[in-house]
C-alpha cells in the first residue's frame, strides 16, 4: 500500500465510523446524538467542498488532520464523553488545535507573501507572529463560544475543574496549551522561511501545498525558475 494513500484511507475510515455512529444512535433512539453525528459528517466534507469551490488542492494529510480533529473533539469528546473519561483529552485537543490553527495562519500570510497580486513583502518574524496570534485569537473566540453556550443553553462545554465552578481555570489552561501548540508551529515556520529548507514536518507540508497549488505562489515559482536557469 502506497504511503500517499494512507491519509485518504484513514479519512474514509473515520467517515465510515461516523456513519455507523449515526446508524447506532438511530437504532438506540438517541436522536440528539444522531443529529450531532450527522452534523459532524457534513463538517468533515467542508475541506473537500472548500477545495472545489476555491479551486485549491488540499493535500490529503491536511484533510485527515481536520477531519481527525473534528472526530476526536465532537464525536468522541462530546457525544461519547471522552472529556470526562480521560482527564487529558481536552488538553491534547487544545494543543492540537493550536498546531492546526497555527498552520492555517502561517499558510494564509505565506500565501499573501508569495503572490504577485499582493504588493507586500513581510519578514519571517512577522509571518511567524501572525501565525501565532491567529491561532491564539481563534482559540479565544472558541472559549467565548463555550462560555456563551454554557450561560445561554445551560451546557457544560467549559468543563469546570475541581474547586472552580466558574470554569476560569479550564478556560485559561485551554488558552495556555493553545499558545504552546501555536508557538511550536510559529518557531518551525520561522525556521522554514529563514533557511528555505523543508527539514521539519511543517516544511514538508508547506512544500507539498506549494507543489500542488503553484498558481497561488507566483513569486515562489519565479524564484524557482530563476534558480534553475542560473544552474
Amino acid at each position: 500500500m502506497s504511503t500517499k494513500s494512507v491519509p485518504r484511507k484513514l479519512t474514509l475510515l473515520l467517515q465510515c465510523i461516523l456513519i455507523a455512529g449515526v446508524a447506532g444512535a438511530i437504532w438506540e433512539k438517541q436522536w440528539l446524538n444522531a443529529v450531532i453525528t450527522s452534523g459532524i459528517i457534513i463538517i468533515t466534507l467542508f475541506p473537500l467542498l472548500l477545495a472545489r469551490t476555491l479551486h485549491v488542492h488540499v493535500p490529503s494529510v491536511f484533510q485527515l488532520m481536520a477531519i481527525g480533529f473534528v472526530f476526536a473533539s465532537i464525536f468522541l469528546g462530546e457525544v461519547h464523553d471522552y472529556y470526562s473519561k480521560f482527564w487529558w483529552w481536552d488538553i491534547a485537543l487544545h494543543t492540537t488545535s493550536g498546531f492546526l490553527l497555527g498552520i492555517i495562519g502561517f499558510l494564509l500570510v505565506y500565501l499573501l507573501n508569495e503572490n504577485d497580486r499582493v504588493h507586500m513583502q513581510m519578514q519571517p518574524g512577522f509571518v511567524a507572529l501572525f501565525a501565532f496570534m491567529f491561532a491564539l485569537g481563534i482559540g479565544a473566540l472558541w472559549e467565548i463560544f463555550e462560555f456563551t453556550m454554557d450561560q445561554v443553553f445551560g451546557m457544560n462545554m467549559q468543563k469546570p475543574m475541581l474547586n472552580d465552578d466558574s470554569g476560569l481555570t479550564d478556560t485559561m489552561f485551554d488558552l495556555i496549551v493553545d499558545a504552546i501548540g501555536a508557538l511550536i508551529i510559529s518557531v518551525l515556520g520561522y525556521g522554514y522561511l529563514k533557511k528555505s529548507q523543508a527539514k521539519s514536518f511543517l516544511g514538508r507540508w508547506i512544500g507539498a501545498f506549494i507543489s500542488k497549488n503553484p498558481r497561488l505562489f507566483t513569486k515562489h515559482r519565479k524564484v524557482s525558475k530563476s534558480s534553475r536557469s542560473s544552474d
